[in-house]
């Protein structure tokens, strides 16, 4: 990958006296440099993983494609279709797919410099035509096909491999060169330590990693303002802020292993970020197996916190979540328009209530119901929960609050992607136990905000619905919030969306 515009450095002088401005206007808890600097990622990136998965896609669909359209113009398309050809042609696009694979073909490498692979993947091109041979003469069948049909698909399939290869390498190039596809990373340590491990990185060819910053507690005595070129932008606490805003995928802890203690301060302040965390491995004397190791290049780092529901597996919940908010939404559509006439014969006000709650990454976002108290006493904040004979509440809100029916207009929120179905339930921004705010209550608690909130979640199937009164019930249903994250997998969402209208029925805690 080619080595990327280091915009975002600054002299030590131009870092001191950003800082100073920052301190002295009091205006954020970033410096000037940092919200400059977190204010370039705010868009998001294409995962070099999302990437090479979707050219295997395109290959397969290219070579899939090109058999078909061949067999058809050679013998038609409704007087020959057998069901040998299309079989064969399925399995040989799916074979040569997986030879490429195994050749690494799809690294980013490979795609980046289609030269050195070109020749590896016609290799497995030319392999998958010959295991066919082989199949076809041992299963004394060659004779059944044509060879003008798979010679023509030969040289097609030569063509699209060459040149699908040759377009993909200038795409990637051209969102390399943009931040379209990278790794955003952040030091977390500065000092000679960060110095070593920044200049390793950046040694590294093809590596799609860019640093956007340091990030260390100690004070400019101890830990320099500018290390290798990137600036320190703030203390640990910050960083939280920071990569929030900037999109941050990794966080680097340049740290010494002895210092365990320094590094298990860190981590607790760090986990609740939905990224990657890793614990930099280059400079330790104390040496694991390989397989230990996760590498940059050939810069060795220990896997410290993954982000959940990362690449393709938030491609699958995302469609998921699309598929069943259309059904949902289809299904309870005569449910809904007879709440909406009943809440407007009710009561004077709009039909929907728009309440801001916290999203994925802390991000506000405004969730949809059906408005179920008197339009002058709604409460948008939510810093007093409702309660048993809440006098708030009207007559028709009390049904559809038991029900959960209120709930409803959140498969649009699904569908249009701010929740997702199945996730931690939002809470209210202000929302609050004993005059506490939540996240001063359990410590950690932002941590639910790794993956996007849901319509419904684990922690409601097991009960904790309702009014949170309690500073145990908030932990509670924090803990198993934390459970769904940290085991997520699409037949887990399955089982919570078809337990939910079971445990919907009851309704002791629903008010």
């Amino acid at each position: 990958m080619t080595e990327k515009d280091p915009a975002h450095r600054f002299t030590a002088e131009a870092v001191k006296a950003a800082s100073d401005d920052g301190k002295k206007e009091g205006a954020a808890s970033l410096s000037k440099v940092a919200q400059e600097v977190a204010a370039q990622y705010r868009r998001d990136t294409m995962s070099p993983v999302m990437v090479s998965g979707g050219v295997r896609l395109i290959e397969f669909g290219l070579l899939l494609t090109s058999g078909f359209l061949i067999y058809i113009y050679y013998l038609g398309f409704l007087g020959h279709l057998g069901w040998q050809y299309p079989v064969v042609i399925l399995t040989a696009s799916l074979a040569t797919v997986i030879f490429l694979e195994i050749a690494d073909c799809y690294q980013l490498q490979s795609l980046l410099k289609p030269g050195s692979a070109l020749g590896r993947a016609l290799l497995c091109w030319v392999g998958t035509f010959a295991m066919m041979a082989v199949a076809a003469f041992f299963m004394k069948v060659s004779e059944d096909f044509s060879r003008l049909i798979f010679g023509a698909w030969f040289a097609a399939g030569i063509v699209l491999l060459v040149g699908l290869r040759l377009i993909v390498a200038r795409v990637i190039r051209r969102w390399a060169r943009n931040g379209r596809m990278e790794r955003r990373a952040v030091i977390v340590g500065g000092g000679q330590a960060a110095e070593v491990l920044i200049r390793s990185i950046e040694q590294q060819p093809f590596n799609d990693i860019r640093i956007c910053g340091i990030f260390d507690d100690r004070d400019n005595r101890r830990s320099p303002p500018i290390v290798a070129g990137y600036p320190k932008l703030g203390t640990v606490s910050e960083l939280l802020e920071f990569a929030r805003i900037a999109r941050i995928d990794m966080l680097i802890v340049s740290l010494p292993l002895t210092a365990e203690t320094r590094v298990l301060q860190l981590l607790k302040k760090l986990w609740v970020l939905p990224v990657d965390i890793r614990l930099s491995a280059h400079s330790n004397q104390l040496q694991f197996r390989p397989r230990s190791y996760s590498f940059i290049g050939a810069v060795p780092m220990l896997d410290i916190f993954d982000k959940p529901i990362n690449d393709w597996d938030s491609v699958a919940k995302r469609a998921f979540d699309i598929l069943f908010s259309l059904l949902g939404i289809v299904a309870f559509s005569p449910v809904m328009l007879a709440t909406a006439i009943a809440i407007k014969l009710d009561s004077k006000g709009p039909v929907l209530f728009k309440q801001k709650r916290h999203g994925f990454n802390n991000e506000v976002i405004e969730v949809y119901k059906f408005r179920s108290m008197y339009a002058d006493q709604s409460d948008p904040t939510a810093r007093k929960s409702v309660t048993k004979n809440d006098p708030r509440v009207t007559r028709v809100g009390r049904f559809i609050r038991k029900t959960s029916i209120d709930e409803l207009p959140q498969f649009f929120n699904s569908l249009f992607g701010s929740l997702s179905l199945v996730g931690p339930r939002p809470h209210a921004v202000a929302a609050q136990s004993h005059n506490l705010l939540y996240n001063e209550v359990v410590d950690g608690y932002f941590a639910r905000h790794k993956v996007k909130p849901g319509v419904t979640g684990w922690a409601q199937i097991n009960g904790w619905r309702g009014e949170m009164d309690t500073d145990e019930k908030i932990r509670k249903r924090t803990e198993l919030d934390l459970y769904y994250i940290e085991n997520w997998s699409l037949w887990f969402d399955i089982k919570i969306l078809f337990l939910t209208p079971i445990r919907l029925l009851n309704t002791e805690n629903a008010y």
